[in-house]
C-alpha cells in the first residue's frame, strides 16, 4: 500500500517553495549601516512556515490514502462542494472593494466577522463569539501595526485623521 497521497505531494511542493524562498533570501542586499538585517523577518517567517510544512508532511505520511468517492456531477454539486472557498473569495473581494471607504480597521472587523459567520454558523451565541473574535483580533493587530510598528494603514473615509 502506497503512502503517497495528495497531501504528501502538496507538503513536498510547499517545502520546495519554502526552500526556494529561503535560498532567494540570501540575495537580499545587506545595508552598510548597523541595523537589523533586512533578511531577518522573511527568514523568520519562512522558518516557521517550513516547520509547519514539515508537520503537515509527517501527518500526511501517517494517514492512509483517501479513497476515490463517487461524487455528484453538475453545477449545483460543484457549488455545494466548493461553498466554503467560494465564500472566502467572495468576502475577501468585498473586503478589498470596501477598503477605500471603510479602511483596514472597520473593513477587517467586518471581513473577519462575516467570514466566521459564513463558515461557522449564525446562532445568537456564535454571533457574539464571532464579533468578539473579530474586534479583538483585528483591533489588536491594527494597534500593533499602527502604534508599535508605526505602519500607516488605510484609514478609509469614515475615520480619517488630520
Amino acid at each position: 500500500m502506497s503512502r503517497i497521497n495528495r497531501d504528501v505531494v502538496v507538503a513536498v511542493v510547499l517545502l520546495a517553495v519554502c526552500g526556494a524562498f529561503i535560498g532567494d533570501s540570501f540575495a537580499i542586499r545587506q545595508p552598510d549601516y548597523g541595523t537589523l538585517p533586512p533578511t531577518t523577518w522573511p527568514r523568520a517567517i519562512l522558518v516557521a512556515f517550513g516547520f509547519l510544512c514539515v508537520i503537515y508532511l509527517i501527518q500526511s505520511l501517517r494517514q492512509a490514502p483517501a479513497r476515490l468517492e463517487e461524487t455528484e456531477r453538475g453545477l449545483a454539486a460543484w457549488f455545494a462542494r466548493y461553498r466554503n472557498p467560494l465564500w472566502c473569495y467572495a468576502l475577501f473581494l468585498g473586503f478589498l472593494v470596501a477598503m477605500p471607504v471603510l479602511g483596514i480597521l472597520i473593513g477587517g472587523v467586518l471581513f473577519v466577522f462575516s467570514l466566521l459567520t459564513a463558515l461557522g454558523g449564525a446562532t445568537p451565541r456564535l454571533l457574539v463569539t464571532h464579533l468578539l473574535i473579530a474586534v479583538i483580533s483585528v483591533g489588536a493587530m491594527w494597534a500593533i501595526f499602527t502604534y508599535a510598528l508605526g505602519v500607516i494603514l488605510p484609514q478609509g473615509m469614515i475615520f480619517t485623521t488630520l
